[in-house]
């Protein structure tokens, strides 16, 4: 079958190991998508899985560990744009980014400790992280405001002597149900008198420490993401050493901005791949599916939808690249605008795509597995980093921007 994919310029080592993970997935991951949903259904689903584990020592052996992190000699110096075609590829699983070491939250939070961590906190926290030894998670999002304004978070980072004190609440802390996260990166407000995008800090808190208590699993749309899990966890009195924080109090809104560009960009990126596999299955199964005496390919209206598909995938490809290579040429920062739409074109593009080969399967797409998680992954991800409202209203107010400064 040839490959419909739009595919970029790549330099001759990304393009090389754009096949190796491309071999690798089909000779490794694809075959154990069985075992690994046999192995989470069996005993205690909060265990690490074996296949995992299996997987990460092969990619590790076989070199394809760390393939993210961007302007660091840490992972494999690929560039945003070179690393995109990579990441399409792991998405088409939706664990599969974890045996190569490239799975959120730990991209994000490594990215976080190679741009932001003093020696001693690489030391302790990143090194194991980029070893694939332990995990992390990202203490953000609260119950009780609307965290899609960062700047509404209530939980508190109090200095006191050597140590501060935290307190608060937060939900949807991605990964911190497995029993391999030994740390949080814990976003509060250390100076609630500053101005307003100065009160917020960062800070690192060990998950054993006293006064860190889970208080239950979060479900999406019926899915507990086992082993990895989203959870709620109350912060009581929690003390840490003064050395934990990041950067310094008030920069806390200031490391968000830098580590939510790369993990959104790389969300949308596997958003491409989980589309790519449902087109594919919504192909397959319309030439294989026979309804009034012909096969449902041969209705204009699933040739319609396969069309549209292809259409939305590619566009949305383009806009990722796009991205990709701003952030490549001009930093983050300045490449705002591109990360926005791109936040808000994936996900619904994803989920458009997956549903569509949801209904050309009928009763069967409702129980298929991989479209069902795929469309709760997908749907996910227009509320995660940030609702498709707030980036729009980036977009807009950019936009604007240009006419009120010509006026």
């Amino acid at each position: 079958m040839n490959d419909p994919r739009i595919h970029f310029d790549l330099t001759d080592r990304a393009a090389a190991l754009r096949e190796r993970v491309a071999a690798f997935m089909d000779a490794h991951v694809y075959p154990n998508e069985d075992r690994y949903h046999r192995e989470v259904a069996d005993g205690d689903r909060w265990q690490p899985v074996a296949v995992i584990e299996e997987l990460k020592a092969r990619a590790k052996a076989d070199g394809l560990w760390n393939l993210f992190l961007p302007e660091s000699d840490l992972g494999a110096g690929l560039t945003n744009a070179e690393y995109a075609p990579l990441c399409e590829l792991m998405g088409r699983v939706l664990w599969a980014p974890e045996v190569f070491n490239c799975s959120a939250p730990d991209t994000g939070n490594m990215e976080v400790l190679v741009r932001y961590g003093t020696p001693e906190q690489k030391a302790q926290w990143l090194e194991p992280l980029l070893r694939g030894e332990i995990r992390s998670a990202f203490a953000m999002t609260e119950p009780l405001v609307a965290s899609s304004d960062a700047t509404n978070i209530e939980s508190s980072i109090v200095r006191d002597g050597d140590e501060y004190v935290i307190n608060g609440r937060k939900w949807w802390t991605s990964g911190a149900n497995d029993p391999r996260c030994k740390i949080f990166v814990f976003m509060g407000k250390s100076n609630p008198e500053a101005e307003r995008h100065r009160q917020q800090a960062m800070i690192l808190v060990p998950r054993d420490t006293p006064g860190v208590r889970i208080l239950r699993h979060l479900p999406v749309l019926g899915f507990d993401d086992a082993p990895h899990g989203h959870a709620e966890i109350v912060f009581d009195n929690v003390r840490v050493p003064a050395a934990n924080m990041l950067l310094g109090e008030g920069r806390g809104f200031e490391i968000a901005q830098g580590r939510l560009g790369p993990g959104r960009i790389h969300h949308c990126m596997r958003l491409i791949g989980l589309a790519e596999r449902a087109l594919d299955i919504l192909c397959e199964r319309s030439l294989a599916r026979v309804a009034f005496g012909r096969p449902i390919a041969d209705q204009t209206v699933t040739q319609e939808r396969i069309a549209n598909a292809r259409i939305a995938i590619d566009q949305t490809r383009l806009l990722v690249m796009d991205a990709a290579r701003k952030m490549d040429a001009f930093g983050n920062k300045l490449a705002l605008r591109e990360i926005a739409m791109i936040k808000v074109a994936a996900p619904n593009m994803a989920c458009e795509v997956i549903d569509m080969a949801i209904q050309a399967c009928g009763g069967y797409g409702m129980q298929d597995r991989f479209l069902a998680h795929a469309y709760a992954a997908a749907r996910s991800l227009r509320i995660a980093d940030g609702p498709d409202e707030v980036h729009r209203n980036q977009i807009a107010k950019l936009e604007l921007a240009r006419f009120k400064a010509a006026r």
